[in-house]
């Protein structure tokens, strides 16, 4: 699947392809929302590299695989990326795959912007190969725990399957927390079904519990279960890894999916910048975008940049990060190296705490940012 690369009354551009390969999860049991987003942000940027005549007169093109969840499947599609002659890749939302591409673009030298994921650790070693947009885990789920804390919740019940991800989560709360006087108990979903994590809740005396699950199951069966348990009518439910955000959160859960808090990556305000791009989003999406199709335009606009000042060869795309400057939908992006991650690091993306309205489960309050 790849973009056009032309559409008429676009500035002229000629010559072969300058190609991106992007990592995107299209299908099940990938985040398919998520995706969709994403890839949209990702089109929409191609598109207007090319309406203003793409890279050094040639057009840009977007190779585009779906990376369904699965480590293995990116990883091929890595393989075949590079083999394919593109210029760098983009893109990936879960933060398992992000680092199973990571480890194969760095293997290869291929130069990659990871969009959406956001594993502290996305490579074993250090790299050169790799640069991220999303702030790492620890930033964010940082200021989650500030928020917890600050909304008076000291003890936290997690709801968690096995993942690296979530165990990272888990692992980053505890640090938060425990220093500050609050404990982190887990409640193991492997041998937990929704009603005996209700059980489990009513036990304890945790004031919040935060769903460290995939989506749609079994996240949308437990708020359901918790909601309609008269027992836990005073529990907070949250979802640092941002459920909520998508509009397919509020068709399966109507009134429930409102007070949710949830991690996102928006300013309080977009710029002017921003604003345009949100509204060709909403036409794109025919509905309001995440934060993560806005990662996805960022991508795909620092990448045209890299290529357009230093040319497509591969090294000395990877060699740009640390001179980067571009103005992005949510602020100037620049790279560095961060304490404790080995790729370069836009430090860092807007973060706030937001769930939507109980009166408009359409909207979207800001309870706190970072």
């Amino acid at each position: 699947m790849n973009t056009p690369s032309s559409r008429p009354g676009r500035a002229r551009t000629d010559g072969s392809p300058v190609r991106i390969g992007a990592l995107v999860p299209l299908t099940p049991p990938g985040w398919v929302g998520a995706g969709r987003h994403l890839l949209a942000g990702l089109e929409l940027a191609a598109r207007e590299v090319n309406d203003t005549g793409g890279i050094a007169g040639r057009p840009l093109e977007l190779v585009v695989r779906d990376t369904a969840a699965d480590p293995q499947r990116a990883a091929a599609a890595v393989d075949e990326l590079a083999g394919l002659g593109v210029a760098a890749l983009a893109g990936e939302y879960h933060s398992v795959v992000a680092r199973a591409a990571a480890a194969r673009a760095d293997a290869l030298g291929l130069p990659f912007l990871c969009s959406s994921a956001v594993l502290d650790t996305l490579t074993e070693q250090p790299t050169e190969w790799v640069a991220r947009l999303a702030p790492a885990q620890s930033h964010g789920w940082g200021i989650y725990a500030d928020f917890l804390l600050g909304a008076g919740h000291s003890r936290i019940a997690v709801a968690v399957q096995p993942s690296v991800y979530w165990a990272s989560g888990t692992r980053i709360l505890r640090d938060h927390l425990t220093p500050r006087g609050g404990t982190v108990s887990e409640l193991d979903l492997r041998a937990l079904t929704p009603a005996a994590v209700c059980d489990e809740l009513a036990e304890s005396r945790a004031s919040a519990l935060l769903l460290l699950v995939g989506h749609p199951e079994p996240a949308v069966s437990i708020v359901r279960s918790v909601r309609r348990d008269q027992r836990l009518a005073g529990i907070t439910i949250g979802a640092p890894a941002g459920q909520p955000e998508f509009p397919e959160w509020a068709t399966l859960l109507g009134g429930d999916s409102a007070a949710i808090p949830f991690l996102r990556y928006l300013p309080e305000r977009l710029g002017p910048l921003g604003v345009r791009v949100e509204t060709a989003l909403c036409e794109r999406l025919a509905e309001a975008p995440s934060f993560v199709a806005f990662e996805g335009y960022d991508t795909v606009t620092v990448l045209a940049e890299a290529l357009r000042t230093h040319g497509t060869d591969r090294a000395r795309t990877a060699g740009s990060w640390p001179h980067v400057a571009v103005e992005g939908t949510r602020g100037r992006i620049q790279f560095t190296r961060t304490p404790g991650s080995g790729v370069w690091q836009w430090a860092w993306a807007p973060v706030q705490v937001v769930d939507r309205d109980p009166a408009h489960p359409d909207r979207f309050r800001i309870l706190h940012e970072g």
